[in-house]
C-alpha cells in the first residue's frame, strides 16, 4: 500500500490499495509500543516480523474502503520525524515509499481514535484466504499484561502526578493505574509484598543475566536531566525516575500501582539498570 495524503480522499475514496494515515509508532529496541511485548523481540513476533537491529516504522490508517491497516515500513528515519513533527504541532504528510514497505497487516494494535474523512467508518477488512486474523488493540474491561504494561506507560508519562501521590515518610498505595478504573488503592500485604519483592529479584537477576533487548529500557524525563526506566518482566511492569523512587504494576493485583520508596538498595538498582538500558538514538 502506498501513502496518500488524507486530504485527497474525492480522489482516492474507495480505492482499497490508497492509505489514509492517521497516526504512527516506533518499533525499534529502545522505543516499541509495549502493548505487543516485554521486550523488542516480543513485540516483533506479535506482527510476525524478524527483530532487526534497525528496527521498523508502524503506519496506522484507512484504506479508501475504510479499512484498517498496520503497514510495516522499514524507513524508520522518515517515522521517526512524521512523530517528531506531530508531537511539536507541525503538519507532516507521512507518505512512506512502496520500496520501503516490509508488510502489511489488516487491523490495529493500538486503539487510534482518529478516522480518515470521506471513506467508511474504520472496520476490519474483509479476511481473504491465508490472511492473518486482524490485530485488535486489548481490551479495557479486562486486566493482563498487555493492559499491566500500558498502565506503566501512562504512570511514566504522568510522572509528576503520580510521585505526589506518595510520601517518603510514609508511602500510601498509589492507586488506580488505569484512567477511568473503578479499582481501589492497591492493599498493603502478604500479595502487593511478595510481588514487588519478585519483580525486585527478577530485576537484579537481569544484572548478572542481561534480557532480550528491550526488556529494560531509559529515556529522558520531562525534567531536564532527568530519565525515566521502564522494564517489563513476567507478571509485572517497573517504572522508575533513575533519581527517584519506583513503581510497580502486578498481574495479580488489577489496576493498582505499588510505590518503591528508594530505601538503602534501591538507587544501586536503579543506577545499574540506567547503564544497561537500551536508549533511544
Amino acid at each position: 500500500m502506498a501513502g496518500t495524503d488524507p486530504i485527497a480522499e474525492a480522489e482516492a475514496g474507495g480505492d482499497a490499495d490508497a492509505l489514509f494515515v492517521l497516526t504512527a509508532a516506533l518499533l525499534t529496541p529502545a522505543r516499541f509500543p509495549s502493548v505487543l511485548g516485554d521486550d523488542y523481540p516480543a513485540a516483533c513476533a506479535t506482527l510476525g516480523l524478524q527483530p532487526y537491529a534497525e528496527g521498523y516504522g508502524l503506519v496506522f490508517g484507512q484504506d479508501g474502503l475504510g479499512a484498517r491497516w498496520t503497514v510495516v515500513v522499514d524507513d524508520v528515519s522518515l517515522v521517526a520525524v512524521a512523530i517528531s513533527s506531530w508531537d511539536c504541532g507541525m503538519a507532516y504528510d507521512l507518505s512512506p515509499d512502496e520500496s520501503s514497505v516490509v508488510a502489511g497487516l489488516p487491523g490495529w494494535p493500538l486503539a487510534v481514535r482518529s478516522r480518515a474523512p470521506g471513506v467508511p467508518a474504520p472496520h476490519d477488512p474483509a479476511p481473504e484466504e491465508g490472511d492473518p486474523s486482524p490485530l485488535v488493540p486489548p481490551s479495557g474491561k479486562e486486566w493482563g499484561p498487555a493492559q499491566r504494561r500500558l498502565g506503566a506507560d501512562e504512570v511514566a508519562l504522568q510522572w509528576a502526578a503520580w510521585r505526589a501521590r506518595v510520601s517518603d515518610d510514609d508511602p500510601a498505595p498509589a492507586g488506580p493505574a488505569v484512567p477511568g478504573s473503578e479499582a481501589g488503592p492497591a492493599a498493603s500485604g502478604g500479595g502487593s509484598s511478595s510481588g514487588v519483592r519478585r519483580a525486585l529479584d527478577e530485576l537484579r537477576g537481569y544484572l548478572e543475566d542481561p534480557p532480550p533487548v528491550g526488556r529494560v529500557r531509559s529515556a529522558p524525563g520531562a525534567d531536564a536531566g532527568t530519565r525515566i526506566l521502564r522494564a517489563d518482566g513476567p507478571g509485572w511492569s517497573f517504572v522508575a525516575r533513575a533519581d527517584d523512587m519506583a513503581f510497580i504494576l502486578l498481574d495479580e493485583l488489577p489496576r493498582e500501582v505499588l510505590p518503591v520508596t528508594r530505601g538503602p538498595r534501591l538507587p544501586a538498582l536503579l543506577e545499574s539498570l540506567d547503564a544497561m538500558a537500551v536508549r533511544p538514538s
